[in-house]
């Protein structure tokens, strides 16, 4: 596993407060990262998987550590978590490429994931900073 790519911001919230939202990531959910799509299975816990557009989406949130993973394709993992700072919270983001063999492919397919995440990585800082009446900024 190698890391993509990483990114920080920061929302002036306290960790409780951002975690909340972030966390709540099944379909329907408060989160800006929430999946869509239909879940596999009835289980209500933290770890669940989504078939979304066709493709089946792996995710699992870690409560005690304020973070969410999301597994996707053959290559793909995402983790967004929140952690305490001077501001209020710090929201990282970081991209892992976990392909298994053919990992020389992932430097073409996460071209477009790479290049779309600073965006998304804003977007899902400034839903968070409305949802919490809360300044947001990409760190």
């Amino acid at each position: 596993m190698s890391e993509l790519l990483a990114l920080r911001g920061v929302v002036e919230a306290t960790p409780e407060a951002v975690s909340a939202v972030l966390l709540d990531v099944r379909p329907g959910g408060r989160s800006p990262i929430a999946v869509t799509g239909t879940i596999e299975e009835t289980d209500i816990g933290d770890q669940f998987e989504v078939v979304q557009d066709g493709s089946k989406i792996t995710v699992a949130v870690d409560r005690a550590a304020r973070s969410v993973t999301i597994e996707g394709a053959w290559w793909y993992r995402g983790v967004t978590s929140v952690e305490p700072d001077d501001r209020g919270s710090l929201v990282r983001f970081r991209m892992f490429n976990i392909a298994q063999g053919n990992g020389w492919a992932v430097r073409f397919v996460s071209r477009g994931p790479i290049n779309a995440a600073p965006r998304e990585f804003a977007a899902l800082l400034t839903r968070l900073g409305t949802e919490l009446n809360a300044k947001a900024w990409v760190d």
